[in-house]
């Protein structure tokens, strides 16, 4: 399998979401075109995710599946397909939709997950597999192309940065904060049993404001449910965070990447500020933050309600556990805050550069 991966100039990723997942890809293909920079990488994704991968410099193309919009979805990704060519096909998802990607790829070599890690007949679109293992962390898992195409993932990259352009966005925002560091905030994600609480998130907000010194902003996409739950923050807190809710998932990383820590549950942003390697104060009580937290670091920052006192980490486990989230305090949350402020020093992003548009 390894000479696949040193003849394959041509490769098809097909990642298609969510956001933490397509962040989890960003070594794969930073490895693939550190073997080989002449390779040839094109990524097929969903258009929230695939804002991400703009102008990433190890993508050379995004091809967007809008699965939403049912068999024309699915027909016109036909047609983006097959006016490309590839020598190898990576299906790094495990579910029904990454069929049509993979099978319209129509590379001689696909490679996918086995059997027993993928569902819905998934393993069937692809002629080459991963060997079986445990499940472990999404960025583990994905690293295992790597290691059965012969490419070595070390040193870990994502490059994942704003854009040139992005950074005078940057810049006129974060001006009227006069230097004032910031902790962004982002109280929702995709699933309301990873929610914590409006209460909770408002008592940190106003210490966070009131004894640290820190600014607070509120971040998120611009959907409704996002607009409530921050909206009732905003109603609880004595302080005022600043509103940072809005479109766009490049809004989203280059308010994070301006931010001096990031407090958020179990969600995209989460590793998208680890990938730009700013503190993140992950709250975790639904899901297992052994399998889903930020790869490889700030785990001295979690708030970790999942696992039992005395229970080792299992990165295997992803059942759900129900009510656990009640259990995390603002103390909780306030004490690695503190954490995070003594041991990882403020980064200072770089304004006036970035990557290319």
């Amino acid at each position: 399998m390894a000479g696949s991966a040193a003849s394959a100039e041509r490769v098809c990723v097909v990642l298609l979401t969510g956001l933490g997942d397509v962040v989890h890809g960003l070594p794969l293909v930073n490895a693939l075109k550190r073997q080989d920079p002449g390779r040839r990488i094109t990524w097929v994704a969903e258009p929230m995710p695939a804002q991400l991968l703009a102008g990433h410099p190890a993508v050379d193309d995004v091809v967007v599946f809008e699965k939403r919009r049912g068999a024309a979805g699915v027909r016109d990704l036909w047609r983006a397909l097959r006016r490309r060519r590839f020598d190898l096909t990576l299906n790094l998802n495990i579910y029904f939709k990454s069929i049509w990607p993979t099978a319209f790829s129509r590379a001689p070599v696909r490679l996918g997950f086995d059997r027993a890690r993928s569902r819905d007949g998934v393993w069937l679109a692809a002629n080459r597999h991963i060997g079986p293992g445990p499940r472990r962390h999404t960025q583990d898992l994905f690293l295992e192309f790597l290691e059965r195409l012969g490419v070595p993932a070390e040193p870990l990259e994502w490059r994942l940065a704003p854009t040139a352009a992005e950074r005078a966005a940057q810049a006129a925002f974060f001006a009227p904060l006069e230097g004032r560091p910031v902790a962004a905030i982002v109280p929702a994600s995709a699933n309301a049993k990873k929610d914590w609480s409006a209460e909770g998130y408002a008592a940190v907000v106003d210490a966070l404001e009131h004894d640290f010194g820190l600014r607070t902003m509120l971040v998120g996409g611009p959907g409704g449910r996002e607009a409530a739950i921050a909206r009732a923050v905003l109603e609880r807190a004595s302080a005022r965070p600043v509103w940072a809710l809005g479109d766009g998932v490049r809004r989203v990383l280059w308010l994070l990447e301006a931010s001096r820590l990031v407090v958020a549950p179990d969600t995209g942003p989460v590793h998208m500020a680890r990938a730009m390697d700013v503190p993140v104060v992950g709250l975790y009580g639904h899901t297992n933050p052994w399998r889903v937290g930020p790869y490889r670091k700030f785990d001295d920052l979690w708030v970790d309600t999942y696992t039992d006192p005395g229970e080792p980490p299992d990165p295997s486990r992803a059942d759900p556990r129900l009510g656990r989230m009640e259990r995390i305090t603002p103390r909780d949350v306030l004490d690695r805050v503190e954490r995070a402020l003594a041991r990882y020093p403020a980064r200072e992003p770089a304004l006036g550069e970035g990557r290319r548009p």
